[in-house]
């Protein structure tokens, strides 16, 4: 019922184009690289973090929301910290930074 009432919510306020509409409908639409971060999130949590890489940076490619993206780039450079690549680990945690800039990290993932 919420899902069917947000959905005519949305498609009242497309013809809307004023910049707050376009950020409430934003909230509304699926990112196009929703579904391969999904993915790759699925993957490296199941420990196939080559797999998982290719995933979540295509989904970066692909477009994703300034959260999604955030926890994209977070990810990806657990993957490079986990494999000794120092420099992509602290390359990827400053792009997650930039957007998310109070990104912390659970006490299980510090360190």
């Amino acid at each position: 019922m919420l899902r069917i009432v947000s959905l005519a919510l949305l498609t009242a306020l497309a013809a809307c184009s004023s910049e707050p509409m376009r950020g409430l409908q934003a909230l509304f639409q699926q990112s196009k690289g929703a579904a391969a971060l999904s993915a790759g999130l699925r993957q490296y949590e199941d420990g196939q973090y080559v797999q998982a890489a290719k995933n979540l940076q295509g989904a970066l490619d692909q477009g994703l929301s300034d959260a999604q993206s955030a926890r994209a780039h977070k990810h990806l450079a657990f993957i490079h910290c986990a494999s000794g690549r120092e420099r992509p680990c602290r390359n990827e945690f400053r792009k997650a930074l930039t957007f998310a800039p109070s990104l912390e990290l659970a006490p299980s993932e510090a360190g």
